[in-house]
């Protein structure tokens, strides 16, 4: 009789610490789903905030013209350049062709504004010469900006043109990113074929800009923001 007792009673503890082993196992499976939970939770704010810092910081681009020593590293150019270089590319042309000026070849590049003006206007004045001399010494670094066009039978000239503006942006936005102040100029000089000359440009080849770059000094504008119903129409 006793082992009568007994049999149910080892089965119902069997039973027992079974039902309790399942329920711990079922606990530990939700606490962790939770731990889970949590952290991708953290882990997409963490995200979101990254994502956010860095859509402001974009945000808060602004050219200035007011640049000074020292320059730009040349590790920082190889950065910039990584930027400049991944611009939009149909067909993979490469079109973008970059020269780095910067120490005693801004002289250089002073006296090529100054002779390529000559040769375009020749009863230019000395007093604009010497204005034109001194243009890239208004920072310690200019990167002239270029479009190596191609023929091809889909990508027009002007789709070249595009790309080349979007590296320089790019390039701008890497400044921008990399605490480094930059405008982008061009004017009469960067549509003067004499001066595409002097820098060694081929004859497909046309200027895009004269990208200065420094450490900016003085004050700086902040960026006003337009309204978006000028320029954005929803369909």
């Amino acid at each position: 009789m006793n082992i009568q007792l007994f049999e149910p009673n080892c089965y119902n503890l069997r039973h027992c610490i079974n039902t309790i082993v399942q329920y711990v196992y079922e606990m530990q499976l939700l606490f962790l789903s939770k731990q889970v939970t949590i952290l991708n939770h953290r882990s997409f704010k963490a995200e979101l905030g990254s994502y956010m810092s860095l859509f402001e910081t974009l945000l808060a681009r602004k050219s200035h013209n007011k640049l000074v020593a020292p320059a730009p590293t040349k590790e920082q150019v190889t950065e910039l350049m990584k930027f400049a270089l991944r611009a939009p590319d149909h067909a993979l042309l490469k079109p973008w062709r970059y020269q780095v000026y910067s120490g005693d070849s801004l002289n250089q590049l002073g006296e090529f504004f100054a002779d390529a003006s000559k040769l375009e206007e020749p009863d230019i004045g000395a007093e604009k010469l010497e204005k034109l001399r001194k243009k890239p010494l208004r920072a310690p670094m200019v990167i002239i900006a270029s479009v190596d066009i191609k023929e091809h039978p889909k990508v027009p000239e002007i789709e070249q043109f595009l790309s080349a503006g979007a590296s320089a942006q790019n390039l701008l936005v890497g400044a921008h990113l990399m605490n480094i102040g930059a405008i982008w100029r061009t004017g009469s000089l960067c549509f003067n074929r004499y001066l595409m000359d002097l820098l060694g440009l081929n004859s497909n080849e046309s200027l895009v800009g004269f990208i200065y770059l420094g450490t900016e000094e003085g004050d700086k504008k902040q960026p006003v923001f337009v309204e978006q119903d000028e320029f954005v129409t929803w369909k």
